[in-house]
């Protein structure tokens, strides 16, 4: 194999493989990014079996087709420090060489036909969902999703594709998010995808997309990548039952002054309590190294009593740092009870702190 490359696509290339390579034991071929040159074509994969990803451009120069594999961090690294420009690769004595005028660095490879092989969309049923929805959808629900839990569904997020809606839903058994999104579907599907597929499924793509799925396997598709994640293989909390089927006050609150209060509040502890007056709310820190915040926000709640409400303050910023409009909704019942925040089409579920 031997191609000429721009170091920018070059670049570019490696930097969105890098999550997908085995990072801890360098002597695994996972740990290697496989490349092809076909027809002039060069393509790209990397994966670390759990998650996988495919990168192909045509803007290459080719003088030789073949297949190789290299460590992909080491890679990265010896194209970072090279100038701009076209970069040589090519592959000789079974070492990978990377070559740009008078610098020459050469890395071992592994046999790349002992490279992973990746599943494939053919003949595999299609999500029809609208591709920018389903980005949104699952950047407003990540923060809740979980990480190291022991019930191995809760570190992914629920995609539930009923006839006429789809729900997103993550939690991490402090509190639950939810965006509802109206979509019609011949069939009924439920996936459990892992938060680390999440989170790259938002940094690669952003419309037009395919998306298929097995048993095991999600599998997007676009113009320049292909994806895979597998799926986690269990049965999701039912998230209905956590939702408050009656909220005795609903209050509009400013999402802007919210903001700044609960900031002010942070510089000494994430836990606080919320006063909610007639005509006020105060904003108190619970810290245990008798240190106090307080700040003070006008607002007209129309509450008969005050209304008092110790949570985590991030619960509430990871869900006004996903919306757009300048208000939101709070749904209070009891301050022992699980209260509700809404914008529109996406809610978050909160666990209080029993004070």
């Amino acid at each position: 194999m031997k191609i000429a490359i721009s170091k920018s696509i070059l670049e570019n290339i490696l930097l969105h493989a890098q999550p997908f390579l085995e990072k801890k034991d360098t002597s695994q071929i996972t740990s290697h990014i496989f490349f092809e040159v076909n027809s002039n074509t060069l393509t790209v994969k990397a994966t670390d079996y759990e998650v996988g990803l495919v990168v192909r451009t045509d803007q290459i120069q080719l003088e030789e087709t073949g297949n190789v594999t290299a460590n992909g961090k080491k890679l990265l690294d010896i194209v970072r420090i090279l100038k701009e420009g076209d970069i040589i690769l090519e592959t000789q004595n079974s070492m990978l060489h990377i070559q740009q005028a008078h610098s020459d660095f050469k890395l071992p490879t592994f046999d790349a036909h002992e490279f992973p092989l990746f599943p494939n969309f053919q003949d595999k049923p299609k999500i029809e969902i609208d591709s920018h929805l389903l980005i949104e959808s699952l950047k407003k629900i990540t923060p809740a999703t979980d990480t190291n839990n022991p019930k191995f569904e809760l570190n992914g997020a629920l995609i539930d594709i009923q006839k006429e809606t789809i729900n997103f839903v993550s939690t991490d058994t402090r509190r639950l998010a939810l965006v509802n999104i109206q979509n019609i579907s011949e069939s009924e599907l439920s996936i459990i995808i892992p938060k680390k597929a999440i989170i790259e499924i938002q940094k690669l793509f952003f419309d037009n997309i395919e998306i298929y799925y097995d048993e095991t396997y999600l599998l997007i598709k676009s113009d320049q990548y292909t994806f895979f994640t597998k799926l986690i293989n269990g049965k999701f909390p039912d998230y209905n039952r956590i939702i408050p089927k009656e909220i005795a006050y609903n209050l509009r609150l400013p999402k802007a002054e919210m903001i700044d209060a609960i900031k002010q509040i942070t510089t000494i502890s994430n836990d606080m309590k919320l006063t909610i007056g007639s005509d006020h709310i105060l904003f108190e820190s619970l810290s245990d190294d008798n240190i106090e915040a307080k700040t003070e926000m006008a607002f007209k709640s129309g509450l008969p009593n005050p209304f008092v409400l110790a949570v985590n303050s991030r619960y509430i910023m990871d869900f006004l740092a996903q919306i757009n409009n300048y208000e939101f909704t709070i749904g209070l019942n009891d301050a022992n009870l699980p209260f509700l925040l809404s914008d529109e089409n996406f809610k978050t579920i909160v666990m209080p702190i029993v004070i």
